[in-house]
Protein backbone atom coordinates (compact mmCIF):
# COMPACT_ATOMS: atom_id res chain seq x y z
CA UNK A 1 0.00 0.00 0.00
CA UNK A 2 0.94 3.54 -0.78
CA UNK A 3 0.88 4.64 2.77
CA UNK A 4 3.21 2.49 4.07
CA UNK A 5 5.97 2.47 1.44
CA UNK A 6 5.67 6.52 2.41
CA UNK A 7 6.20 5.30 6.16
CA UNK A 8 9.30 3.33 4.93
CA UNK A 9 11.17 6.30 3.02
CA UNK A 10 10.36 8.28 6.25
CA UNK A 11 12.15 5.70 8.66
CA UNK A 12 14.96 5.33 5.96
CA UNK A 13 14.98 9.43 5.96
CA UNK A 14 15.33 10.10 9.83
CA UNK A 15 18.03 7.04 10.05
CA UNK A 16 20.27 8.62 7.74
CA UNK A 17 19.46 12.18 8.78
CA UNK A 18 20.61 10.99 12.26
CA UNK A 19 23.93 9.14 11.18
CA UNK A 20 25.06 11.92 9.19
CA UNK A 21 24.91 14.40 12.37
CA UNK A 22 26.62 11.62 14.33
CA UNK A 23 29.34 11.91 11.75
CA UNK A 24 29.54 15.70 11.79
CA UNK A 25 30.05 15.68 15.83
CA UNK A 26 32.90 12.57 15.06
CA UNK A 27 35.63 13.26 17.25
CA UNK A 28 39.54 11.84 17.13
CA UNK A 29 40.11 10.19 20.57
CA UNK A 30 43.73 9.11 21.23
CA UNK A 31 44.70 5.45 22.98
CA UNK A 32 47.62 5.07 24.94
CA UNK A 33 49.47 1.98 24.42
CA UNK A 34 47.75 -0.11 26.62
CA UNK A 35 45.03 -2.55 26.40
CA UNK A 36 42.64 -1.36 29.11
CA UNK A 37 42.91 1.83 27.62
CA UNK A 38 41.77 1.01 24.36
CA UNK A 39 38.90 -0.94 25.90
CA UNK A 40 37.79 2.28 27.98
CA UNK A 41 38.02 4.04 24.98
CA UNK A 42 35.75 2.03 22.96
CA UNK A 43 33.35 1.57 25.66
CA UNK A 44 33.33 6.12 25.42
CA UNK A 45 33.48 6.39 21.93
CA UNK A 46 30.29 7.84 19.95
CA UNK A 47 29.38 6.76 16.33
CA UNK A 48 31.53 8.08 14.10
CA UNK A 49 34.93 8.63 16.41
CA UNK A 50 37.90 8.03 15.50
CA UNK A 51 40.48 5.79 17.59
CA UNK A 52 44.25 6.89 17.27
CA UNK A 53 46.49 4.24 18.68
CA UNK A 54 49.67 4.24 20.33
CA UNK A 55 52.38 2.47 18.93
CA UNK A 56 52.75 -0.51 21.30
CA UNK A 57 51.00 -3.92 22.33
CA UNK A 58 47.71 -4.38 22.69
CA UNK A 59 46.73 -8.08 24.35
CA UNK A 60 43.43 -8.64 24.39
CA UNK A 61 40.03 -9.41 22.14
CA UNK A 62 37.69 -6.39 21.59
CA UNK A 63 34.23 -6.17 19.79
CA UNK A 64 32.60 -3.28 17.64
CA UNK A 65 29.01 -2.91 18.05
CA UNK A 66 28.58 0.85 17.14
CA UNK A 67 30.43 2.45 13.70
CA UNK A 68 34.07 4.00 14.44
CA UNK A 69 36.90 3.68 12.98
CA UNK A 70 40.06 1.98 14.84
CA UNK A 71 43.76 3.11 13.35
CA UNK A 72 46.52 1.91 14.42
CA UNK A 73 48.69 4.04 12.51
CA UNK A 74 50.83 1.51 11.22
CA UNK A 75 52.31 0.98 15.08
CA UNK A 76 49.93 -0.62 16.79
CA UNK A 77 50.03 -4.46 17.11
CA UNK A 78 46.82 -6.10 18.90
CA UNK A 79 47.62 -9.51 20.01
CA UNK A 80 44.90 -12.02 21.01
CA UNK A 81 45.06 -14.68 23.85
CA UNK A 82 44.50 -17.41 21.25
CA UNK A 83 41.13 -18.88 22.31
CA UNK A 84 38.68 -16.83 20.26
CA UNK A 85 38.81 -13.96 17.71
CA UNK A 86 40.55 -11.24 17.86
CA UNK A 87 38.39 -8.61 16.99
CA UNK A 88 34.63 -9.42 16.49
CA UNK A 89 32.41 -6.39 14.83
CA UNK A 90 28.68 -6.55 14.78
CA UNK A 91 28.09 -3.02 14.11
CA UNK A 92 28.19 -1.35 9.86
CA UNK A 93 30.15 1.26 8.75
CA UNK A 94 33.22 -0.02 11.07
CA UNK A 95 36.57 1.14 9.68
CA UNK A 96 39.74 -0.76 11.01
CA UNK A 97 43.25 0.27 9.29
CA UNK A 98 46.86 -0.23 10.22
CA UNK A 99 46.79 -2.56 12.69
CA UNK A 100 49.06 -5.42 12.68
CA UNK A 101 46.76 -8.65 14.66
CA UNK A 102 48.03 -11.90 15.92
CA UNK A 103 47.16 -14.98 18.04
CA UNK A 104 43.87 -16.13 17.28
CA UNK A 105 41.82 -18.83 18.71
CA UNK A 106 42.32 -22.63 16.87
CA UNK A 107 38.83 -23.41 17.03
CA UNK A 108 37.48 -24.23 13.57
CA UNK A 109 33.87 -24.71 14.99
CA UNK A 110 33.66 -20.96 15.98
CA UNK A 111 35.28 -19.75 13.03
CA UNK A 112 38.79 -18.10 15.47
CA UNK A 113 39.75 -15.12 13.43
CA UNK A 114 42.09 -12.10 13.33
CA UNK A 115 38.73 -10.06 11.97
CA UNK A 116 35.18 -11.35 11.73
CA UNK A 117 32.80 -9.52 10.61
CA UNK A 118 29.10 -10.45 11.68
CA UNK A 119 25.82 -10.45 9.43
CA UNK A 120 24.65 -6.48 11.15
CA UNK A 121 28.34 -5.78 10.21
CA UNK A 122 27.73 -4.23 6.70
CA UNK A 123 29.42 -1.65 4.61
CA UNK A 124 33.10 -2.75 7.07
CA UNK A 125 36.48 -1.32 5.52
CA UNK A 126 39.19 -3.46 6.58
CA UNK A 127 42.25 -2.22 5.10
CA UNK A 128 46.03 -1.37 5.53
CA UNK A 129 46.22 -3.84 7.94
CA UNK A 130 48.90 -6.89 8.26
CA UNK A 131 46.90 -10.06 9.46
CA UNK A 132 49.50 -12.95 11.16
CA UNK A 133 49.14 -15.75 11.92
CA UNK A 134 45.80 -16.73 12.73
CA UNK A 135 43.36 -19.88 12.12
CA UNK A 136 41.48 -18.09 9.87
CA UNK A 137 42.44 -14.49 8.59
CA UNK A 138 38.97 -12.43 7.95
CA UNK A 139 36.10 -14.09 7.98
CA UNK A 140 33.09 -12.22 6.35
CA UNK A 141 30.16 -14.54 7.98
CA UNK A 142 27.09 -12.78 6.47
CA UNK A 143 27.74 -9.44 6.54
CA UNK A 144 27.19 -7.34 2.97
CA UNK A 145 29.35 -4.98 0.94
CA UNK A 146 32.54 -5.27 2.85
CA UNK A 147 35.88 -3.82 1.52
CA UNK A 148 39.15 -5.97 2.03
CA UNK A 149 42.25 -3.63 0.80
CA UNK A 150 45.45 -3.74 0.48
CA UNK A 151 46.08 -5.95 3.76
CA UNK A 152 48.72 -8.74 4.30
CA UNK A 153 47.88 -12.19 5.68
CA UNK A 154 49.75 -14.93 6.41
CA UNK A 155 48.52 -18.11 7.93
CA UNK A 156 49.92 -20.59 10.25
CA UNK A 157 52.70 -22.92 9.74
CA UNK A 158 52.47 -24.95 12.65
CA UNK A 159 49.62 -26.93 10.80
CA UNK A 160 49.13 -29.37 7.97
CA UNK A 161 47.52 -27.02 4.78
CA UNK A 162 44.58 -28.83 5.35
CA UNK A 163 44.13 -28.28 9.10
CA UNK A 164 45.03 -24.68 8.49
CA UNK A 165 41.91 -21.71 8.05
CA UNK A 166 41.38 -20.03 5.09
CA UNK A 167 43.31 -16.26 4.61
CA UNK A 168 39.62 -14.74 3.48
CA UNK A 169 36.51 -16.37 4.35
CA UNK A 170 33.10 -15.31 2.53
CA UNK A 171 29.76 -16.43 3.92
CA UNK A 172 26.30 -15.53 2.64
CA UNK A 173 28.50 -12.48 1.89
CA UNK A 174 26.81 -10.34 -0.83
CA UNK A 175 29.11 -7.87 -3.24
CA UNK A 176 32.30 -8.42 -1.07
CA UNK A 177 35.32 -6.03 -2.63
CA UNK A 178 38.85 -7.40 -2.19
CA UNK A 179 41.33 -5.53 -3.93
CA UNK A 180 45.28 -5.44 -3.78
CA UNK A 181 45.52 -8.22 -0.51
CA UNK A 182 48.80 -10.40 -0.55
CA UNK A 183 47.88 -13.59 0.92
CA UNK A 184 49.67 -16.92 2.07
CA UNK A 185 50.31 -19.53 4.26
CA UNK A 186 46.97 -20.25 4.85
CA UNK A 187 44.20 -22.99 3.50
CA UNK A 188 42.55 -21.03 0.66
CA UNK A 189 43.26 -17.69 0.03
CA UNK A 190 39.74 -16.95 -0.93
CA UNK A 191 37.30 -19.80 0.18
CA UNK A 192 33.91 -18.10 -1.26
CA UNK A 193 30.18 -20.20 -0.21
CA UNK A 194 26.60 -18.78 -1.25
CA UNK A 195 27.99 -15.30 -1.92
CA UNK A 196 27.14 -13.22 -5.00
CA UNK A 197 28.22 -10.62 -6.31
CA UNK A 198 31.88 -10.08 -5.66
CA UNK A 199 34.62 -8.46 -6.78
CA UNK A 200 38.01 -10.05 -6.17
CA UNK A 201 40.94 -7.63 -8.12
CA UNK A 202 44.53 -7.73 -7.82
CA UNK A 203 45.26 -9.48 -4.95
CA UNK A 204 48.94 -11.80 -4.88
CA UNK A 205 48.37 -15.36 -3.32
CA UNK A 206 51.34 -17.69 -2.18
CA UNK A 207 51.70 -21.11 -1.34
CA UNK A 208 48.21 -22.36 -0.45
CA UNK A 209 45.87 -25.10 -0.98
CA UNK A 210 43.87 -22.86 -3.87
CA UNK A 211 44.51 -19.42 -4.49
CA UNK A 212 40.86 -18.73 -4.93
CA UNK A 213 37.79 -21.15 -4.41
CA UNK A 214 34.24 -20.38 -5.05
CA UNK A 215 31.46 -22.69 -4.12
CA UNK A 216 28.12 -21.72 -5.28
CA UNK A 217 29.38 -18.23 -5.68
CA UNK A 218 27.38 -16.71 -9.25
CA UNK A 219 27.61 -13.20 -10.61
CA UNK A 220 31.36 -11.79 -9.78
CA UNK A 221 34.79 -10.78 -11.40
CA UNK A 222 37.70 -12.45 -10.58
CA UNK A 223 40.49 -9.88 -12.42
CA UNK A 224 43.85 -9.11 -12.28
CA UNK A 225 44.90 -11.41 -9.36
CA UNK A 226 48.54 -13.27 -9.47
CA UNK A 227 48.84 -16.98 -8.36
CA UNK A 228 52.23 -18.89 -7.59
CA UNK A 229 53.63 -21.73 -5.96
CA UNK A 230 49.77 -23.18 -4.94
CA UNK A 231 48.09 -26.20 -5.25
CA UNK A 232 45.75 -24.85 -7.57
CA UNK A 233 45.20 -21.37 -9.02
CA UNK A 234 41.86 -20.65 -9.67
CA UNK A 235 38.77 -23.23 -8.49
CA UNK A 236 35.44 -21.83 -9.80
CA UNK A 237 32.90 -24.54 -8.49
CA UNK A 238 29.16 -24.86 -9.10
CA UNK A 239 28.68 -21.16 -10.09
CA UNK A 240 27.32 -19.37 -12.72
CA UNK A 241 27.94 -15.90 -14.89
CA UNK A 242 31.35 -15.76 -12.90
CA UNK A 243 34.07 -13.74 -15.09
CA UNK A 244 37.77 -14.56 -14.77
CA UNK A 245 39.58 -12.25 -16.51
CA UNK A 246 43.36 -10.99 -17.05
CA UNK A 247 44.76 -13.33 -13.96
CA UNK A 248 48.17 -15.12 -13.57
CA UNK A 249 48.45 -18.94 -12.74
CA UNK A 250 52.25 -19.57 -12.35
CA UNK A 251 54.42 -22.71 -11.00
CA UNK A 252 50.68 -24.06 -9.67
CA UNK A 253 51.03 -27.76 -8.92
CA UNK A 254 47.90 -29.13 -10.32
CA UNK A 255 45.76 -26.88 -12.07
CA UNK A 256 45.69 -23.55 -13.01
CA UNK A 257 41.80 -23.14 -13.50
CA UNK A 258 39.58 -25.38 -12.90
CA UNK A 259 35.93 -25.42 -13.98
CA UNK A 260 33.38 -27.81 -12.27
CA UNK A 261 29.72 -27.30 -13.09
CA UNK A 262 30.15 -23.96 -14.28
CA UNK A 263 27.86 -22.81 -16.29
CA UNK A 264 27.68 -19.31 -18.40
CA UNK A 265 31.53 -17.43 -17.50
CA UNK A 266 33.82 -16.00 -19.15
CA UNK A 267 37.55 -17.05 -19.06
CA UNK A 268 39.37 -14.22 -20.82
CA UNK A 269 42.79 -13.21 -21.09
CA UNK A 270 44.71 -15.19 -18.52
CA UNK A 271 48.24 -16.49 -18.15
CA UNK A 272 49.04 -19.87 -16.99
CA UNK A 273 52.42 -21.21 -17.50
CA UNK A 274 54.96 -23.63 -16.05
CA UNK A 275 52.75 -25.66 -14.24
CA UNK A 276 53.04 -29.45 -13.66
CA UNK A 277 49.24 -30.28 -13.38
CA UNK A 278 46.56 -29.29 -16.29
CA UNK A 279 46.88 -25.29 -17.42
CA UNK A 280 42.29 -25.79 -17.35
CA UNK A 281 40.31 -29.12 -16.30
CA UNK A 282 36.80 -28.22 -17.70
CA UNK A 283 34.43 -31.19 -15.74
CA UNK A 284 30.43 -30.71 -16.61
CA UNK A 285 30.77 -27.36 -17.46
CA UNK A 286 29.19 -25.82 -20.21
CA UNK A 287 28.53 -22.74 -22.24
CA UNK A 288 31.31 -21.05 -20.92
CA UNK A 289 33.69 -18.72 -23.28
CA UNK A 290 37.14 -19.61 -23.11
CA UNK A 291 39.12 -17.00 -25.55
CA UNK A 292 42.56 -14.67 -25.37
CA UNK A 293 44.53 -16.94 -22.80
CA UNK A 294 47.62 -18.54 -23.30
CA UNK A 295 48.51 -22.12 -21.78
CA UNK A 296 52.37 -22.07 -21.45
CA UNK A 297 54.34 -25.61 -20.12
CA UNK A 298 51.81 -27.53 -18.45
CA UNK A 299 51.64 -31.42 -18.59
CA UNK A 300 48.28 -30.78 -20.06
CA UNK A 301 47.16 -27.29 -22.06
CA UNK A 302 43.58 -28.40 -21.14
CA UNK A 303 41.88 -31.45 -20.34
CA UNK A 304 37.60 -31.29 -20.25
CA UNK A 305 35.17 -34.66 -19.36
CA UNK A 306 32.13 -35.24 -18.36
CA UNK A 307 29.84 -33.95 -21.61
CA UNK A 308 31.48 -30.28 -21.56
CA UNK A 309 31.53 -29.93 -25.13
CA UNK A 310 29.41 -26.91 -25.10
CA UNK A 311 32.19 -23.98 -24.43
CA UNK A 312 33.76 -21.84 -26.97
CA UNK A 313 37.14 -22.25 -27.35
CA UNK A 314 38.78 -19.75 -29.48
CA UNK A 315 41.65 -17.56 -29.64
CA UNK A 316 44.07 -19.17 -27.30
CA UNK A 317 47.61 -19.92 -27.25
CA UNK A 318 48.86 -23.53 -26.60
CA UNK A 319 52.13 -23.46 -26.23
CA UNK A 320 54.80 -26.38 -24.97
CA UNK A 321 52.49 -28.43 -23.41
CA UNK A 322 53.75 -32.01 -23.08
CA UNK A 323 50.20 -32.66 -23.89
CA UNK A 324 47.74 -30.10 -25.47
CA UNK A 325 44.05 -31.25 -25.50
CA UNK A 326 43.03 -33.75 -23.40
CA UNK A 327 39.87 -35.05 -24.59
CA UNK A 328 38.40 -39.02 -24.45
CA UNK A 329 35.00 -38.35 -25.97
CA UNK A 330 33.50 -39.64 -29.38
CA UNK A 331 32.23 -36.20 -30.25
CA UNK A 332 33.36 -34.01 -33.20
CA UNK A 333 34.13 -30.86 -30.77
CA UNK A 334 35.02 -27.75 -33.12
CA UNK A 335 37.43 -25.22 -31.30
CA UNK A 336 36.55 -22.23 -33.47
CA UNK A 337 34.71 -19.15 -33.75
CA UNK A 338 33.61 -16.82 -36.76
CA UNK A 339 36.82 -17.77 -38.23
CA UNK A 340 39.46 -17.93 -36.08
CA UNK A 341 40.71 -20.72 -33.90
CA UNK A 342 43.45 -21.19 -31.61
CA UNK A 343 47.62 -21.05 -31.43
CA UNK A 344 48.86 -24.50 -31.18
CA UNK A 345 52.86 -24.42 -31.16
CA UNK A 346 53.32 -27.90 -32.39
CA UNK A 347 51.23 -27.18 -35.53
CA UNK A 348 53.12 -27.10 -38.49
CA UNK A 349 51.56 -25.62 -41.29
CA UNK A 350 51.61 -22.76 -44.35
CA UNK A 351 49.58 -19.60 -44.48
CA UNK A 352 49.81 -19.10 -48.43
CA UNK A 353 47.17 -16.52 -48.75
CA UNK A 354 48.91 -14.60 -45.87
CA UNK A 355 45.41 -14.27 -43.71
CA UNK A 356 47.22 -15.58 -40.21
CA UNK A 357 45.16 -18.88 -40.78
CA UNK A 358 46.85 -22.18 -41.04
CA UNK A 359 46.02 -23.51 -44.39
CA UNK A 360 45.72 -26.58 -42.80
CA UNK A 361 43.17 -27.89 -40.05
CA UNK A 362 44.93 -29.08 -36.55
CA UNK A 363 43.95 -32.29 -34.56
CA UNK A 364 45.39 -32.30 -31.08
CA UNK A 365 44.88 -36.18 -30.33
CA UNK A 366 44.77 -39.29 -32.04
CA UNK A 367 43.08 -43.00 -30.98
CA UNK A 368 46.38 -43.57 -29.61
CA UNK A 369 45.99 -40.87 -26.95
CA UNK A 370 43.07 -42.12 -25.74
CA UNK A 371 44.24 -45.47 -25.43
CA UNK A 372 47.08 -44.72 -23.74
CA UNK A 373 44.86 -42.48 -21.43
CA UNK A 374 42.59 -45.30 -20.28
CA UNK A 375 45.29 -48.08 -20.78
CA UNK A 376 48.91 -46.60 -19.88
CA UNK A 377 50.31 -50.06 -20.07
CA UNK A 378 50.04 -49.52 -23.34
CA UNK A 379 53.14 -46.90 -23.24
CA UNK A 380 55.52 -50.16 -24.16
CA UNK A 381 54.13 -50.27 -27.60
CA UNK A 382 54.47 -47.19 -28.89
CA UNK A 383 57.59 -48.05 -30.96
CA UNK A 384 55.88 -51.10 -32.15
CA UNK A 385 55.22 -51.27 -36.12
CA UNK A 386 51.48 -51.72 -35.60
CA UNK A 387 51.02 -48.72 -33.70
CA UNK A 388 53.19 -46.27 -36.28
CA UNK A 389 50.98 -48.22 -39.12
CA UNK A 390 47.88 -46.95 -37.04
CA UNK A 391 49.52 -43.57 -36.62
CA UNK A 392 50.08 -42.84 -40.62
CA UNK A 393 46.74 -44.06 -41.30
CA UNK A 394 45.09 -41.72 -38.98
CA UNK A 395 47.21 -38.93 -41.21
CA UNK A 396 46.73 -39.95 -44.60
CA UNK A 397 42.68 -40.83 -43.68
CA UNK A 398 41.61 -38.46 -40.57
CA UNK A 399 37.79 -40.44 -41.72
CA UNK A 400 39.46 -42.80 -39.32
CA UNK A 401 39.58 -40.96 -36.38
CA UNK A 402 37.02 -41.71 -33.80
CA UNK A 403 36.18 -37.98 -32.62
CA UNK A 404 37.70 -35.51 -30.72
CA UNK A 405 38.69 -32.11 -31.15
CA UNK A 406 39.41 -30.56 -34.37
CA UNK A 407 40.67 -26.69 -35.04
CA UNK A 408 39.50 -25.44 -38.29
CA UNK A 409 41.10 -22.11 -38.30
CA UNK A 410 44.35 -22.39 -36.72
CA UNK A 411 46.09 -19.38 -36.28
CA UNK A 412 49.47 -18.56 -37.29
CA UNK A 413 50.69 -16.22 -34.36
CA UNK A 414 50.01 -16.69 -30.59
CA UNK A 415 48.09 -13.69 -28.68
CA UNK A 416 49.99 -11.32 -27.07
CA UNK A 417 49.12 -10.70 -23.08
CA UNK A 418 51.07 -7.85 -21.79
CA UNK A 419 53.28 -9.43 -18.34
CA UNK A 420 51.59 -8.90 -14.76
CA UNK A 421 54.20 -7.63 -12.30
CA UNK A 422 53.25 -7.47 -8.31
CA UNK A 423 52.81 -4.13 -6.79
CA UNK A 424 53.20 -4.32 -2.82
CA UNK A 425 50.35 -2.69 -1.36
CA UNK A 426 50.82 0.69 0.30
CA UNK A 427 50.35 0.51 3.94
CA UNK A 428 49.98 3.80 5.19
Amino acid sequence: MAWIRVFKLAIASAIYFLATIALMNAEELQVAANFKDLTRVIQIAEPGDILKLSPGFYYGSITLDKPITIDGQNGAKLIGNKNSSIITISASDVIIKGLEISGSGSSHENFDSGIRLLKSATNAIIENNKILGNLIGINVHGAKNSLLKNNIIEGRLDRRMNDRGNSIYLWNARNTKIFGNDIKYGRDGIFVTTSNGNNFKGNRFRDLRFAIHYMYAHDSIIADNISQNNHLGYAIMNSNNVIVQGNVSQNDKKYGIMLNYTNKSQIIGNIITNNSGKCLFIYNAHKNIVKDNRFEKCDIGIHFSAGSEKNKIYQNAFISNRTQVKYAGSKWVNWSEEGKGNFWSDHASFDLNNDGIADSIYRPNDIMDKILWTHPAAKSLLGSPAVQLIKWSQSAFPALLPGGVIDKNPLMQPIKIKTRTWNNPRLE
